[in-house]
């Protein structure tokens, strides 16, 4: 497999965007959880529009692999959430 590119493509729509500045210090760990849940729901309404870039194939199959020797097990996403906010102490 190839070694992972992360390169960063700003597309001239991402260039004119007006910044939006958040108060992200006083937001509480749960509150930027809920923030980012959010955010991943809107995004995937137009998941169409969106390009995955190339390191995201070498990605999911090294994880591929990983799962079929039995190294890693798949959760469903519900219960892995429920999982990360009990570890993180989350309500």
């Amino acid at each position: 497999m190839k070694p992972i590119q992360r390169s960063t493509m700003i597309s001239q729509e991402r260039i004119k965007m007006e910044r939006i500045e958040l108060p992200l210090s006083k937001l509480s760990l749960a509150q930027k959880l809920d923030l980012m849940e959010a955010i991943w729901e809107d995004l995937t309404h137009d998941e169409e529009k969106f390009e995955s870039p190339d390191w995201h194939e070498y990605i999911l199959k090294q994880r591929e692999s990983s799962v079929a020797a039995g190294n890693q097990k798949i959760f469903d996403w519900d219960d892995a959430k429920k999982r990360i906010k009990k570890n993180i102490s989350c309500k």
